[in-house]
């Protein structure tokens, strides 16, 4: 008796359609049971940073929320494009997140080629933001942020300020600060915050843009003429926010973490509800608050949003810091 031929073209789609649903099942099940195991935690910059800090401040308290431990690795090179460019051909299984970090993933490609573009990326959660600060040596003669100003006013370009690399939310915040205060300074960056707070320190600049976090290490060698905080720190309660003092300048180095964009849509929130539940935890907060960071919860789902009032935001003072929009 002649078996039955069912058509080529039946039987690959037959195939196509069990594998599709194989897969399908197989996504599923991951995400049901993720986590399971250690997740590994990249880090685009080196130990000591702002960034390496809040990542270990979350890793104490990480298993108590996701269940599993999470392992914090380190890929610095190139302001953070050395790993961001590699991080989607990382595995997308949810058990490889990485650190991401504004304004650097929004001017870096509209500056030169970095090997990813920004719209590339996928992060899914951006949990705190270091704000910008003024700081000036504890022996300056500018007592208070009028003081500089009103230096600055008369001396136009005479007021230098230390900051932490070109491009970088400190250069972003001196622009804006010139544009809002209507004065003229100049903006010296260096390889990072470590060497920017030194200049302040060793009178090599008059002055200092730098993240608040500087002021819980040097606190009693610098002093903090205003921060870019919506409200005034409960690290820094006596330092007045530029919106208390006229200046609507609220912002900083914002935070977060991505994963390669082949992890699935279920894992992706997953990942970013881990991150609330850390945000959440009483003694973290503490511990961040104390720190000079100031939490945020831009969730998953509120990413679309927050990434083009970003790209907005950034796109319009980049002509002012010499990049050309594509």
């Amino acid at each position: 008796m002649r078996k039955l031929q069912l058509p080529r073209l039946l039987t690959t789609t037959l195939m196509a359609g069990s594998l599709a649903a194989s897969l399908a099942f197989t996504a599923a099940a991951q995400a049901q049971s993720y986590p399971s195991k250690p997740i590994n935690y990249i880090l685009p910059f080196n130990a000591g940073g702002e960034s390496d800090i809040s990542a270990r401040y979350q890793q104490s308290v990480f298993k108590k929320v996701a269940g599993v431990e999470t392992v914090i690795q380190y890929m610095a090179g190139a302001g953070g494009a050395q790993a961001w460019s590699q991080l989607n051909t990382m595995p997308g299984d949810g058990y490889t997140i990485m650190g991401i970090n504004l304004p650097h993933t929004v001017l870096q490609p509209m500056q030169k080629d970095v090997g990813y573009k920004t719209d590339e990326l996928t992060p899914v959660h951006y949990f705190h933001y270091t704000p910008d600060a003024i700081f000036v040596h504890k022996d300056s003669a500018f007592k208070t942020l009028k003081d500089l100003i009103d230096y600055a006013k008369k001396s136009p370009g005479m007021v230098t300020f230390s900051g932490s690399g070109s491009n970088s939310s400190n250069n972003l915040a001196q622009v804006r600060f010139d544009e809002l205060a209507d004065i003229k300074t100049t903006y010296i960056p260096f390889s990072g915050t470590g060497p920017a707070v030194t200049a302040i320190l060793g009178k090599q600049t008059v002055s200092g843009f730098n993240y608040a976090p500087s002021g819980i290490a040097h606190g009693d060698k610098m002093r903090m003429l205003a921060v870019a905080s919506e409200s005034r720190m409960p690290a820094f309660p006596d330092v007045p926010t530029f919106r208390e003092l006229g200046f609507d300048l609220v912002g900083g180095a914002y935070r977060g973490l991505s994963v390669p964009k082949s992890t699935p849509e279920d894992i992706r929130q997953k990942v970013s509800d881990i991150v609330s539940g850390i945000n959440a935890d009483p003694g973290f907060k503490k511990k961040m608050e104390d720190g000079g960071f100031v939490l945020t919860d831009v969730t998953y789902k509120d990413m679309p949003k927050f990434m083009s009032d970003k790209k907005k935001e950034y796109g319009a003072l980049a002509e002012a810091l010499g990049i050309k929009k594509p």
